[in-house]
This record gives C-alpha cells, structure tokens and sequence, in this order.
C-alpha cells in the first residue's frame, strides 16, 4: 500500500509539472530556439548527422530570403515537422529573425508577423 501511495504521489507530482512544460514558448527568438530548435539543428546552429541529415544553419544562404526559413518553419520540409500549430505569427517571425541574424547569418531585413499571417493564410476549421 506504501509503494501504490508514493507512486501516486509521484504521479501527482510530475503532472502538477507537465502543464509548465506544455506552455507555448515566449516570444523571444533565442527563448524559441533554445526550446524548440536547438535539439536539432544544435546550439550554434551547426546541424546534424544521425537518424537523418539537419541541416545547418549557421552561415545559410539559404536564410536571405525571410519567406524560405519562414515557410520551413510553418509548414514543414522533408524530416522536419511543421509548428504553424503551436507557434504565432509573432513567434515564428522572431525565431526566424533571430535565425537570420545569428549564427554567423547577417540578414538584417526583418521578417514581420503580418508578413508571416500572410503567407499562412486563414487558418482552416475542421468543423466535422
């Protein structure tokens, strides 16, 4: 009966956490990229080799055009997922802003969160 107790409140515990955990980044670019990004496409925006190829992102080219990192970001390409889901317009403008900026990228061309609401378009409603 102790053991059924203390895993109980162990339980209890880790979900009176987990809502903590659940919360949507701020946001801040590097807050975003600490939390989301980071695990893939590692600290100094490097990439990586493992299961699949992240590419990086330090020194990217490919980041001179906003719209391309902004697309990636919402809609997904290849191994990575999309987080138009979980991440505002303001939210995937900064992370994207923060990414062209850092890293050894120098884009200074800000990308704007009416910018990114305008490439997503409305938002559908599955109303089945």
């Amino acid at each position: 009966m102790r053991r059924l107790v203390q895993a109980l409140l162990l339980a209890c515990a880790w979900g009176a956490a987990g809502p903590a955990r659940a919360q949507a980044p701020s946001a801040d670019g590097s807050e975003i990229y600490r939390q989301i990004c980071q695990a893939c496409h590692m600290k100094g925006g490097t990439g990586a080799i493992g299961a699949g190829k992240v590419p990086a992102l330090a020194h990217n080219a490919r980041l001179a055009v906003a719209a391309y990192p902004a697309t990636i970001v919402a809609q997904g390409h290849g191994g990575m997922p999309w987080f138009s889901d979980i991440l505002s317009p303001v939210q995937i403008a900064s992370v994207v802003n923060y990414v062209r900026t850092h890293f050894g990228n120098h884009y200074q061309d800000a990308l704007d969160a009416q910018t990114v609401e305008a490439m997503l378009g409305p938002k559908k409603v599955d109303d089945h």
